[in-house]
């Protein structure tokens, strides 16, 4: 017998997102704040790997696997780049979408054949 959070959403997955997107409205706050103007390009990332990783916390989204990877590594990737300011969580959030990957890489493979 299987749980119901085996069909639902996965944390990690949804946690990673909602990181990013929390990230994007501190990173265009801390910005205005100092006058200065916002990276779109970095903006633009951060959104599409937090869409990226909210489409991939559903179960049973097709391709998650694949998509979380991406976001992961994106979030890595630019987490990275913003490591002297707003990087670190960024990085973090890029790590739970790896996580949330290998996890649903190791789910879809099934018992071991006899």
């Amino acid at each position: 017998m299987t749980s119901g959070s085996r069909n639902g959403w996965d944390l990690p997955a949804a946690i990673a997102g909602a990181i990013a997107l929390i990230m994007i409205f501190l990173y265009a706050g801390l910005i205005r704040q100092q006058g200065g103007q916002v990276a779109a390009w970095f903006l633009a990332g951060l959104a599409i790997a937090a869409l990226l990783s909210i489409y991939g916390a559903a179960r049973a989204a097709p391709g998650r696997r694949s998509v979380l990877a991406v976001s992961g590594m994106m979030m890595v990737a630019l987490g990275l780049l913003g490591i002297l300011s707003i990087g670190l969580p960024i990085l973090g959030a890029g790590v739970l979408a790896l996580v949330a990957a290998t996890r649903a890489a190791g789910a879809g493979a099934g018992p071991p054949a006899r």
